[in-house]
């Protein structure tokens, strides 16, 4: 995933000092002492503008990233603020370079090179702290997207949806690879994981996603317009969890209107009903497992196993 590449973003005070350390270190290396001031500043400039331009070639293109990773930022963070910010880095960039060429030329004609190369330096440490605020930011951004889960579209991907508390995590982490944080309260999980189920060479994407409620999109918290976002966008199958014993606090009824509610935006992607908790209460009509004691868990595997062999990218996986 690109999000993982973004290394750390560095503060305006650690791109100057970084530049103004490889500059004097350069300074001491010179015989022509002339020109020793104009190269400083050429230096210091060129340092400061490669790293400005480095961190926003690492940042991805946002306009070509998938509707899914796209919908998450905006959620958690700002796609219109990030690119302002990546902006201001490069109008710093630009700006640096035209001042430290100005201030060097400058210096083949004058006789105090040493003020105009302080004048320079402060010049160029003035550009960099007026998008101080950006760096930070972005270093801020680069923590949150490096956290976001790799998700790829080639993969067969099941989406687990539900209210909280129905058991979403516990079956994922009985099926796949990830290791969700699981506890008896609603609301444990708080962001989109992802695990892998083996199927042959191949492997199928589970997806955990945060509890939704039973409300209009409006006043759903950042939360769970996550889990929204993952059924709209990257579902090949939604498995819908209901807990019949109504442990997780919220009544069938309440958990069978958010089934309604997910309809209306799945369009035609297939999904499938299982009931959770059966070794307290068993709900006839529906395939009932238990993730307590284990049992049926496997007979839902089975039909998920089942969907993928239907699955578009199924076939295209066995082409290949």
């Amino acid at each position: 995933m690109e999000f993982e590449k973004i290394p750390t973003v560095p503060t305006a005070e650690e791109i100057l000092d970084r530049s103004l350390g490889r500059a004097s270190a350069a300074k001491k290396l010179k015989r022509n002492k002339d020109h020793v001031n104009e190269e400083f500043i050429r230096s210091v400039y060129s340092s400061v503008y490669d790293k400005l331009n480095d961190v926003v070639s690492k940042f991805p293109s946002f306009d070509h990233i998938s509707p899914f990773y796209m919908d998450i930022v905006n959620i958690l963070l700002s796609v219109d603020k990030i690119r302002k910010s990546l902006g201001a880095i490069q109008w710093a960039a630009s700006q640096s370079r035209v001042v430290g060429r100005t201030y060097a030329r400058r210096m083949r004609s004058e006789e105090d090179t040493a003020e105009l190369r302080k004048q320079a330096t402060a010049r160029i440490a003035s550009i960099l702290y007026q998008v101080d605020s950006d760096l930070r930011y972005l270093n801020e951004t680069r923590n949150i997207l490096r956290k976001l889960p790799d998700i790829r579209e080639e993969e067969f991907t099941v989406v687990v949806a539900g209210y909280p508390n129905v058991g979403k995590s516990s079956f994922i982490a009985l099926v796949s690879s990830a290791k969700p944080e699981i506890a008896g309260y609603a609301f444990t999980t708080k962001r989109i994981m992802v695990g892998h189920h083996p199927v042959g060479r191949e492997r199928i994407q589970i997806v955990d996603t945060p509890g939704i409620l039973d409300r209009p999109h409006e006043k759903r918290n950042d939360v769970e317009n996550q889990a929204v976002t993952a059924i709209k966008n990257v579902s090949d199958l939604i498995l819908f969890m209901v807990d019949a014993s109504e442990t997780c606090g919220y009544s069938v009824g309440e958990q069978f209107g958010l089934l309604e509610n997910l309809r209306s935006i799945i369009e035609d992607t297939p999904l499938i009903v299982v009931v959770n908790k059966s070794d307290v209460l068993e709900l006839e009509g529906y395939p009932n497992m238990s993730t307590s004691t284990r049992e049926g868990v496997s007979d839902v595997m089975k039909m998920i196993l089942k969907e993928r062999e239907s699955s578009p990218k199924s076939r295209r996986q066995d082409i290949r």
